[in-house]
Protein backbone atom coordinates (compact mmCIF):
# COMPACT_ATOMS: atom_id res chain seq x y z
CA UNK A 1 0.00 0.00 0.00
CA UNK A 2 2.80 2.42 0.45
CA UNK A 3 4.60 1.65 -2.83
CA UNK A 4 1.36 2.77 -4.36
CA UNK A 5 0.48 5.79 -2.10
CA UNK A 6 4.07 7.04 -2.77
CA UNK A 7 3.44 6.08 -6.81
CA UNK A 8 0.46 8.47 -6.19
CA UNK A 9 2.08 11.38 -4.80
CA UNK A 10 5.01 11.29 -7.27
CA UNK A 11 2.39 11.59 -10.13
CA UNK A 12 0.75 14.25 -8.86
CA UNK A 13 3.63 16.55 -7.65
CA UNK A 14 5.66 15.98 -10.61
CA UNK A 15 8.80 15.30 -8.96
CA UNK A 16 9.98 12.21 -10.52
CA UNK A 17 13.08 12.71 -13.19
CA UNK A 18 12.15 11.95 -16.88
CA UNK A 19 13.54 9.23 -18.46
CA UNK A 20 15.05 8.19 -21.86
CA UNK A 21 12.03 7.99 -24.32
CA UNK A 22 12.45 4.78 -25.46
CA UNK A 23 12.55 3.36 -29.25
CA UNK A 24 8.72 2.76 -31.12
CA UNK A 25 8.95 -0.80 -31.45
CA UNK A 26 9.52 -3.72 -29.59
CA UNK A 27 11.23 -7.49 -31.39
CA UNK A 28 10.00 -10.14 -28.87
CA UNK A 29 11.58 -13.70 -29.18
CA UNK A 30 10.48 -16.08 -26.25
CA UNK A 31 10.11 -19.36 -25.29
CA UNK A 32 9.14 -21.38 -22.32
CA UNK A 33 7.14 -24.56 -20.55
CA UNK A 34 3.25 -25.35 -20.16
CA UNK A 35 2.20 -25.87 -16.70
CA UNK A 36 -0.69 -27.51 -14.79
CA UNK A 37 -0.75 -24.17 -12.70
CA UNK A 38 -3.24 -21.40 -11.92
CA UNK A 39 -1.46 -18.07 -12.34
CA UNK A 40 -1.98 -17.18 -9.04
CA UNK A 41 0.16 -19.94 -8.23
CA UNK A 42 3.42 -18.56 -9.72
CA UNK A 43 2.65 -15.18 -7.38
CA UNK A 44 2.52 -17.17 -4.28
CA UNK A 45 5.85 -18.83 -4.89
CA UNK A 46 3.68 -22.16 -4.84
CA UNK A 47 5.72 -25.32 -6.73
CA UNK A 48 5.69 -25.54 -10.30
CA UNK A 49 3.72 -28.29 -12.17
CA UNK A 50 5.50 -28.26 -15.10
CA UNK A 51 4.12 -30.28 -18.28
CA UNK A 52 6.14 -31.87 -21.57
CA UNK A 53 4.95 -28.85 -23.73
CA UNK A 54 6.59 -25.92 -25.10
CA UNK A 55 6.35 -22.45 -26.81
CA UNK A 56 8.43 -20.92 -28.49
CA UNK A 57 6.88 -16.99 -29.69
CA UNK A 58 7.75 -13.95 -32.01
CA UNK A 59 6.17 -10.85 -30.57
CA UNK A 60 5.86 -6.99 -32.18
CA UNK A 61 4.96 -4.52 -30.30
CA UNK A 62 4.61 -0.84 -30.58
CA UNK A 63 4.52 2.53 -28.31
CA UNK A 64 1.17 4.22 -28.71
CA UNK A 65 1.56 6.99 -26.14
CA UNK A 66 2.62 7.63 -22.48
CA UNK A 67 2.14 9.51 -19.20
CA UNK A 68 5.06 11.35 -18.11
CA UNK A 69 7.54 8.94 -18.70
CA UNK A 70 6.36 6.93 -15.80
CA UNK A 71 4.10 4.72 -18.26
CA UNK A 72 3.56 3.69 -21.75
CA UNK A 73 0.96 2.24 -23.71
CA UNK A 74 1.39 -0.63 -26.28
CA UNK A 75 -0.04 -2.60 -28.93
CA UNK A 76 1.19 -6.07 -29.33
CA UNK A 77 0.95 -8.55 -31.91
CA UNK A 78 1.91 -12.42 -31.36
CA UNK A 79 2.85 -15.74 -33.12
CA UNK A 80 3.26 -18.72 -30.73
CA UNK A 81 4.10 -22.34 -31.47
CA UNK A 82 3.57 -25.17 -29.48
CA UNK A 83 5.15 -28.09 -28.95
CA UNK A 84 5.63 -31.54 -27.78
CA UNK A 85 2.30 -32.24 -26.43
CA UNK A 86 0.60 -29.42 -28.32
CA UNK A 87 1.54 -28.58 -31.94
CA UNK A 88 -0.82 -26.15 -32.75
CA UNK A 89 -0.42 -22.25 -33.55
CA UNK A 90 -1.39 -19.69 -31.16
CA UNK A 91 -1.95 -15.74 -31.77
CA UNK A 92 -2.80 -13.24 -29.66
CA UNK A 93 -3.32 -9.54 -29.77
CA UNK A 94 -3.54 -7.04 -26.99
CA UNK A 95 -2.95 -3.83 -25.58
CA UNK A 96 -0.27 -3.12 -22.90
CA UNK A 97 0.29 -0.44 -19.97
CA UNK A 98 4.11 -0.39 -18.92
CA UNK A 99 5.39 0.83 -15.95
CA UNK A 100 8.72 2.29 -16.75
CA UNK A 101 10.46 4.14 -13.43
CA UNK A 102 11.88 2.45 -11.40
CA UNK A 103 14.52 4.05 -8.40
CA UNK A 104 17.45 1.79 -10.02
CA UNK A 105 17.07 3.01 -12.95
CA UNK A 106 20.38 4.31 -13.71
CA UNK A 107 21.85 0.97 -12.48
CA UNK A 108 19.52 -1.71 -14.25
CA UNK A 109 17.17 0.17 -16.26
CA UNK A 110 13.93 -1.78 -16.18
CA UNK A 111 10.11 -1.91 -16.70
CA UNK A 112 7.32 -4.20 -15.60
CA UNK A 113 4.30 -4.55 -18.01
CA UNK A 114 0.59 -6.06 -18.53
CA UNK A 115 -1.19 -6.72 -21.27
CA UNK A 116 -4.62 -8.17 -22.58
CA UNK A 117 -5.95 -9.09 -25.26
CA UNK A 118 -8.00 -12.03 -27.60
CA UNK A 119 -6.04 -15.36 -28.22
CA UNK A 120 -6.84 -17.95 -30.78
CA UNK A 121 -5.82 -21.31 -30.71
CA UNK A 122 -5.43 -23.67 -34.45
CA UNK A 123 -7.39 -26.86 -32.37
CA UNK A 124 -7.86 -26.77 -28.67
CA UNK A 125 -5.24 -26.79 -26.84
CA UNK A 126 -4.45 -31.00 -25.31
CA UNK A 127 -2.76 -29.31 -22.12
CA UNK A 128 -5.59 -27.18 -21.21
CA UNK A 129 -8.16 -29.71 -21.87
CA UNK A 130 -5.92 -32.09 -19.66
CA UNK A 131 -6.17 -29.42 -16.78
CA UNK A 132 -9.57 -28.35 -17.28
CA UNK A 133 -11.63 -30.76 -18.47
CA UNK A 134 -12.51 -28.87 -21.58
CA UNK A 135 -11.17 -25.32 -23.70
CA UNK A 136 -11.93 -23.05 -26.39
CA UNK A 137 -9.89 -21.94 -29.27
CA UNK A 138 -10.81 -18.17 -28.59
CA UNK A 139 -10.38 -17.23 -25.20
CA UNK A 140 -8.42 -14.11 -23.58
CA UNK A 141 -4.76 -13.59 -23.12
CA UNK A 142 -2.91 -11.80 -20.70
CA UNK A 143 0.71 -11.40 -19.58
CA UNK A 144 2.45 -10.09 -17.13
CA UNK A 145 6.49 -8.93 -17.59
CA UNK A 146 9.24 -7.60 -16.12
CA UNK A 147 11.91 -6.45 -18.46
CA UNK A 148 15.57 -5.63 -17.53
CA UNK A 149 18.47 -4.06 -20.16
CA UNK A 150 21.63 -5.55 -18.01
CA UNK A 151 24.12 -4.69 -20.89
CA UNK A 152 24.83 -0.80 -20.88
CA UNK A 153 26.99 -1.31 -24.42
CA UNK A 154 23.67 -2.76 -26.14
CA UNK A 155 20.72 -0.80 -24.22
CA UNK A 156 18.50 -1.44 -27.17
CA UNK A 157 18.83 -5.34 -26.07
CA UNK A 158 16.56 -6.31 -22.71
CA UNK A 159 16.12 -9.90 -20.93
CA UNK A 160 12.66 -10.70 -20.34
CA UNK A 161 10.59 -13.23 -18.33
CA UNK A 162 6.79 -13.62 -18.67
CA UNK A 163 3.85 -15.40 -17.54
CA UNK A 164 1.79 -16.55 -20.50
CA UNK A 165 -1.42 -16.88 -19.62
CA UNK A 166 -5.06 -18.28 -21.32
CA UNK A 167 -7.76 -17.75 -19.64
CA UNK A 168 -11.79 -18.47 -20.02
CA UNK A 169 -12.21 -14.86 -18.15
CA UNK A 170 -14.08 -17.09 -15.11
CA UNK A 171 -16.43 -18.18 -18.24
CA UNK A 172 -16.94 -15.01 -20.17
CA UNK A 173 -16.40 -16.68 -22.86
CA UNK A 174 -15.77 -20.24 -22.60
CA UNK A 175 -17.04 -22.54 -19.67
CA UNK A 176 -13.92 -24.02 -19.25
CA UNK A 177 -10.21 -23.46 -20.49
CA UNK A 178 -7.04 -21.51 -19.84
CA UNK A 179 -2.82 -22.23 -19.19
CA UNK A 180 -0.20 -20.58 -17.59
CA UNK A 181 3.31 -20.69 -19.11
CA UNK A 182 6.37 -19.23 -17.64
CA UNK A 183 8.62 -18.19 -20.41
CA UNK A 184 12.38 -15.88 -20.35
CA UNK A 185 13.34 -14.18 -23.69
CA UNK A 186 15.24 -10.99 -25.10
CA UNK A 187 13.27 -7.72 -26.42
CA UNK A 188 14.99 -5.89 -29.14
CA UNK A 189 13.82 -2.23 -29.23
CA UNK A 190 14.39 -0.39 -32.18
Amino acid sequence: MKTVLVAFLLLLTGTVSQATEKPEFALNLYGGQMTGNHFEDFLLGKTVDAKESYLLAVTLARRIGGYRNLLSYEIEGQVVRHFNLQTHWEFNLLGVIRWELFWWDDWLDTSAAFGLGPSYATEKPPVEIANNGDTAQFLVYWMLELAVAPFAERPELELITRIHHRSDAFGLVAENGGSNALVVGLKYRF
